[in-house]
């Protein structure tokens, strides 16, 4: 669930950054701020996210504008289709305008490449995760994303997972000897995830006592002999440059679960405008 809370301060914060001391074109253009509806339509097939969103910036702008969201959150909408609509001063709409696309296209390009990834392992065992690559403040936004486009969410920031990476492990000295430093002083309720990069690597820290391995890098073949020697002591996720051409290829090695940055850091904005019917000021 999206709690208008947690990203109220970002919209706040875009709206400020683009109309600053106000729309000098609008101003210029118009000497009556005439009431008008917006159509706010998808250029491309997508999968739709960030309803609220928009309404909230819309609301932001002017709390006086009425806005019908007609695409259903998570479902896929066609090109032409009207996502929703807008209605209220054409100061106010065009005011709004950037700002709520700028939300929607993101959110939607999420939500689109993470359905294509679910889909691509459609009837096997493995989940789509994301991961901490997410824009700078989009954090909460992002993983909504990813949670409409049928993915799951992994850890939200350090402060709710225990996962030893490289870095922690060469500070350490060993794999298990991180292991057994995190089991002995994180919260008892906590799982300790671990990242490795071989079976060798996989073995020793299932042996430590992970509740979760990581395997970083590792190619579908090296994942399946993992998953084989592992014989489900612990939950396996593979993580490193997955791609949608491969990520079957993974989930049929029958690892639980497969992290994909892609998903937030390489999503591509989908095609979205906001249109004023020709005519609507007379």
């Amino acid at each position: 669930m999206l709690q208008r809370s947690s990203y109220l301060w970002l919209v706040q914060r875009a709206l400020e950054e683009d109309i600053g001391s106000g729309d000098v074109t609008t101003q210029a253009c118009f000497e009556d701020d005439a009431i008008v509806t917006a159509y706010i339509k998808a250029k491309e097939d997508l999968i739709f996210c960030g309803g609220q969103v928009a309404r909230t910036v819309f609301y932001e702008v002017d709390p006086a504008i009425r806005v019908e969201v007609r695409a259903p959150e998570g479902e896929w909408v066609l090109s032409d289709d009207i996502l929703m609509t807008a209605t209220g001063s054409i100061s106010s709409l065009l005011a709004a305008e950037r700002t709520m696309l700028n939300f929607i296209q993101r959110m939607c390009g999420v939500s689109t490449l993470t359905a294509r990834y679910v889909a691509a392992i459609a009837g096997t065992a493995s989940r789509v995760l994301d991961t901490r690559k997410t824009l700078p403040g989009w954090r909460v936004l992002d993983k909504y994303a990813v949670s409409v486009g049928g993915g799951h969410n992994h850890r939200a920031g350090l402060f709710d997972g225990v996962l030893i990476k490289d870095n922690h492990i060469a500070a350490v000295g060993s794999i298990s000897g991180a292991v057994v430093k995190a089991r002995s002083r994180a919260h008892h309720l906590l799982k300790i995830e671990i990242e490795v990069e071989s079976l060798e690597e996989a073995l020793e820290a299932a042996e430590a006592g992970a509740d979760l391995i990581l395997l970083d890098n590792m190619t579908p073949a090296e994942v399946a002999r993992v998953v084989e020697a592992m014989q489900g002591r612990c939950k396996l996720e593979v993580s490193g440059n997955v791609s949608l051409e491969r990520i079957q290829e993974y989930a049929q090695t029958g690892v639980d679960f497969i992290s994909v940055g892609k998903l937030t850091h390489s999503a591509i904005a989908k095609d979205i405008s906001m249109i004023i019917a020709e005519g609507e000021l007379f």
